[in-house]
């Protein structure tokens, strides 16, 4: 079972993206059918915090992790506004205005937006003399053209859309200025998930436990939102669910797409880093440019299918070129200990101190075993 150990960290972000895949569609539905985003990001994590909070209190209340000092209280506080209130609003506000294709193809800008600062942070090591390094880059930029072209990319028209009408805070006068702001939106969305995504390493060090660590995200999440929701929502009558399809959406994006999601993905961060987690959200553009035209009749061009093999392409680069990476990593660290007995016991104390630093799989990770 060690190689199915090992591909659990793939098998779990893939899982995720599939999960994204139908939130961003359900919820196109309700925001069609005239639902607030910003009453529905509350109702969202109120019932995610209903679902994963019991969980993690009983589940470990002989352990006492669910509890939080000052440090971690902060770090939760910080991300949960930044990847999650912020993120979600800016990304049902992008929805609203473009559509599920558009927003699923601008959220792959996360990858190289979680590149650029993982290597500024120094969390992800460049070498341009390096072919391991270049296949990153190159990856990364067919990656994002690729998922931004599934959008953008002209060409004959395969399916027609029809209009949503806006309801945007921002209220825009003419379609095209719709589009424009939420293409900003997305881009705002993009910018706030990667900083997560940054964040979340040294914020899981400091409450180690996924399940505990993702209920007090829902619950900060909540107390959040719900205050953004009561500044910026003037009308009391968008608090109100109207349909069972509304509540559904609801309670599949609370559960699904909040509480498993973000245990899902805190563990695998945890194991392999922010860039490893945010490579794989292009599988969702692909996803939803499949399942979009089918279920909600949405415009698509055959520009969007090469697009989707672009994405998938890139993606493979960028994963090839860190399990390269791994490998060469693997091999230096046994001949150093072959070499001096004394050093395998400085490497493995090493790797396991920077265990969370490593910016994708790490090689003494318990995914490796």
């Amino acid at each position: 079972m060690g190689w199915l150990r090992s591909y659990l960290p793939v098998m779990g972000m893939v899982l995720n993206q599939f999960i994204y895949a139908g939130v961003s569609l359900s919820t196109r539905l309700v925001f069609s059918a005239g639902m607030s985003p910003r009453v529905f990001v509350v109702y969202r994590h109120v019932l995610a915090t209903i679902v994963i909070a019991p969980l993690a209190y009983f589940s470990r209340r002989n352990s006492g992790s669910y509890y939080l000092n000052l440090k971690s209280f902060s770090w939760i506080f910080l991300i949960s506004f930044i990847g999650i209130v912020l993120n979600q609003n800016f990304f049902c506000e992008g929805l609203y205005l473009t559509n599920s294709s558009v927003a699923s193809a601008m959220v792959n800008l996360v990858p190289a937006v979680t590149f650029v600062i993982a290597t500024c942070a120094g969390m992800e090591k460049v070498n341009i003399r390096s072919w391991r390094s270049i296949a990153k880059i190159v990856g990364t930029v067919i990656c994002v053209s690729g998922a931004v072209s599934i959008a953008l990319l002209k060409g004959p028209k395969l399916l027609n859309a029809e209009s949503l009408p806006s309801k945007s805070i921002t209220m825009a006068s003419s379609q095209a200025d719709n589009w424009l702001l939420g293409c900003l939106f997305l881009t705002a969305c993009c910018c706030s998930w990667s900083i997560w995504l940054i964040l979340m390493v040294p914020a899981s060090k400091s409450h180690p436990d996924p399940l505990s660590f993702s209920a007090w995200m829902c619950f900060m999440a909540t107390l959040q939102s719900t205050l953004v929701a009561l500044v910026l929502e003037q009308d009391p009558l968008a608090w109100k669910i109207n349909s069972l399809l509304e509540f559904g959406s609801a309670m599949y994006a609370g559960v699904m797409g909040s509480a498993v999601t973000f245990f899902i993905q805190a563990w695998c961060i945890s194991l392999a880093g922010p860039l490893f987690s945010a490579m794989f959200n292009p599988l969702m553009a692909v996803i939803v440019t499949i399942l979009a035209p089918l279920l909600l009749h949405e415009q698509v061009y055959f520009g969007s299918l090469i697009g989707s093999m672009a994405v998938i392409i890139g993606l493979y680069i960028v994963l090839w070129g860190k399990a390269e990476e791994v490998v060469v990593l693997n091999v230096k660290t046994g001949s150093e200990s072959m070499l001096n007995p004394t050093e395998e016991v400085k490497i493995s104390i090493a790797c396991s101190k920077a265990n969370l630093e490593e910016p994708l799989l790490s090689a003494h990770s318990p995914s490796h075993n």
